[in-house]
Parts: structure tokens; C-alpha cells; sequence
């Protein structure tokens, strides 16, 4: 038994590392194209700074402080030293404030933001899935199946603005129709202002993971060992939630990380519908302000928010899942 332990964890550990050693792959082969498209775009980072009244010999100096008059692989190599080691550069917008002080503050709400959005539509979207699959072919399936595919079809800004309209401003009054939070709170202490721009992230996401889960559980229910446990006299609630739900978890476990996945990315929209000030509004601040050392480290770290989330998918997936652990003996 403890060799067979001993196999199990040998094989986990050096797909650990093959995954770990891709995903690092995939980080650099991004930070390339967004050095490279960052350093496409028609901006003059000294210009920025300095305003259009600057003088050549100012303009000069500055480019070489900022190492911009060097070869573009040896620019690359110099920012991407930087951002290994934690210097993401200066602000161009903030008039050279460090980058991590400019997004700490956004990183956190919405880290917040995506937390609290995936706690709710996490365990929501698979009791809906269990629940679907368990009244395969009655009303409480049609209907949340026609739901579902509805909700998916719509763009999560429509959702936002709908939320809006009918909580916060048309029709009821319940509901602040912005959430904004004063920069030295918390999201804590703002839980009021949060609802809506919650709401619209899980009705964003729960659909995919609520489907994919039912299609899973309707095929674990036809399976033979729930059968077998049916016919041993097992309660119905003990062979759903002891049998089925663990074995039918694992295909939901990758879309829920690429959802989360997508809350890490696709938050840019919702924050900017609610004002909320996280990465998404520091991100269409940055495009538009040209502050190219903020879109560079917003778009490296929601690249690894996915590998890192994808790496935790595969992990999980193996090990709630018999078959995948043995294949890896």
C-alpha cells in the first residue's frame, strides 16, 4: 500500500513540475507579445512624463534614465529582470510613482470582488447542476436549462445594466447603482455597494459551470457502481452526494478555473459598468493614459492568475479522480 502511495505521489509530483515548467513557458512566450505590442504603440514614454513643453536635452536624459535608448532585446531583457524581481517600473501617469503602489490598492478590491463572486456561483452553479440532473426531463430542468442558456448569451455588461436598472435606479431604489469605495477603506467596509457588481459576475459564470455539471451527473447516474450502490439498499441522498457528486466534480473542476480564470479578466467590463475601482478600471485608465508600465504588469499578472488557476485545475482534477491518479502510477 505505501509503495503504491509512494508511485501515486512520485507520478503527482513530476506532472506538478512538467505543468509548472509549461505554464512558466507560456508566461514568457506572453510577456514577449505584450513587450512587443506595448512598444508598437505610437507613444513617447519621456513625453508623457515631461509634457509636450520638454526640451530635447530633458527628453534625452530621461529616456536614458528610463533605459529607452538601448536595442529593443536589451529593453525586453532589462524590464523583464525587473519584473522577475518585483520592480514593475514607474507610473507614467502617476508622474513616476512606482507601479505596485498604483495597483495595490486596485489589486486587493479586486481580488475581493472575484473572492466573494466565486464562493457564491461556485457552490450555486453545481447544486443547480445536481439538482438539474437529479429531475432529469421535469419542469425544474427545463427550466433552469432554458434559463441557463439564456443567461450565457448574454454579454456581462447587458447583465450589469439590467441589475441596475431594476435595482438600483428605475425600478426599485435598493441598491447603490455605482460602488464606489473611497481609497483608504475596504471593500468591507462598502459589502452594500458590492451586491450588484457581485450578482453580475455570478450570473456571468454560474451558467457554464451549472451545465457542465449536469451533463456530468447525468452520466455518473446512468453509471454501473451507482447502480450497484442503489441496489445495495443505500439511501437515494448517500449515493447522490457520496457517489455521484465526487465522481462527476471532476470534468466541472476545469471550467470553474477557466471561469475564475475569466473573473480575472473579464472583471475589466463589470468594474468599469459600476465604477468599481479595481484592475478593471486601472487597466482602461492605463490604455488610455499610454502608461505603458501599468498595461504591462496588469496583462503579465492576469496571464498568471490563468496558469496558475489552470495549474490548480489539473491538480484537482487527478486527485478527486481514481482513474487519472492510476494512469499516473
Amino acid at each position: 500500500m505505501s509503495t503504491a502511495i509512494r508511485f501515486v505521489r512520485r507520478g503527482i509530483s513530476g506532472f506538478v513540475l512538467r505543468r509548472v515548467l509549461l505554464g512558466l513557458l507560456t508566461l514568457l512566450l506572453v510577456s514577449v507579445i505584450v513587450f512587443a505590442a506595448t512598444q508598437a504603440l505610437p507613444s513617447d514614454p519621456a513625453r508623457a512624463i515631461l509634457g509636450r513643453t520638454a526640451t530635447p536635452e530633458s527628453l534625452a536624459a530621461l529616456r536614458k534614465q528610463l533605459n529607452l535608448t538601448g536595442s529593443i532585446p536589451g529593453q525586453y531583457a532589462h524590464w523583464l529582470k525587473g519584473f522577475v524581481t518585483g520592480d514593475f517600473g514607474n507610473s507614467l501617469a502617476a508622474r513616476g510613482e512606482p507601479v505596485t503602489q498604483v495597483l495595490g490598492k486596485r489589486l486587493e478590491n479586486s481580488a475581493f470582488l472575484v473572492l466573494i463572486a466565486g464562493e457564491v456561483s461556485i457552490p450555486l452553479s453545481i447544486l443547480l447542476g445536481v439538482l438539474a440532473a437529479r429531475r432529469r426531463d421535469g419542469p425544474f430542468d427545463h427550466t433552469s436549462s432554458l434559463l441557463m442558456l439564456a443567461l450565457a448569451a448574454l454579454p456581462e455588461f447587458v447583465v450589469g445594466i439590467a441589475l441596475v436598472v431594476l435595482f438600483g435606479t428605475t425600478v426599485f431604489h435598493w441598491l447603490p447603482a455605482v460602488s464606489l469605495i473611497p481609497p483608504e477603506d475596504t471593500p468591507f467596509q462598502h459589502l452594500k455597494a458590492l451586491i450588484l457588481p457581485v450578482a453580475t459576475l455570478v450570473l456571468a459564470v454560474s451558467p457554464y459551470i451549472a451545465r457542465i455539471m449536469r451533463a456530468s451527473m447525468v452520466e455518473v447516474l446512468e453509471s454501473d457502481f451507482v447502480e450497484m450502490a442503489r441496489l445495495k439498499g443505500m439511501p437515494e441522498r448517500h449515493v447522490l452526494w457520496r457517489h455521484a457528486v465526487p465522481n462527476a466534480v471532476a470534468p466541472a473542476i476545469q471550467v470553474i478555473a477557466l471561469n475564475l480564470a475569466y473573473l480575472a479578466g473579464g472583471i475589466v467590463v463589470v468594474e468599469f459598468v459600476f465604477g468599481y475601482p479595481g484592475i478593471g478600471s486601472a487597466l482602461v485608465d492605463a490604455v488610455a493614459n499610454r502608461d505603458l508600465p501599468v498595461v504591462q504588469a496588469l496583462a503579465i499578472l492576469i496571464a498568471g492568475v490563468y496558469v496558475a488557476l489552470n495549474l490548480m485545475a489539473d491538480v484537482a482534477t487527478i486527485l478527486v479522480s481514481p482513474r487519472l491518479r492510476t494512469s499516473l502510477r
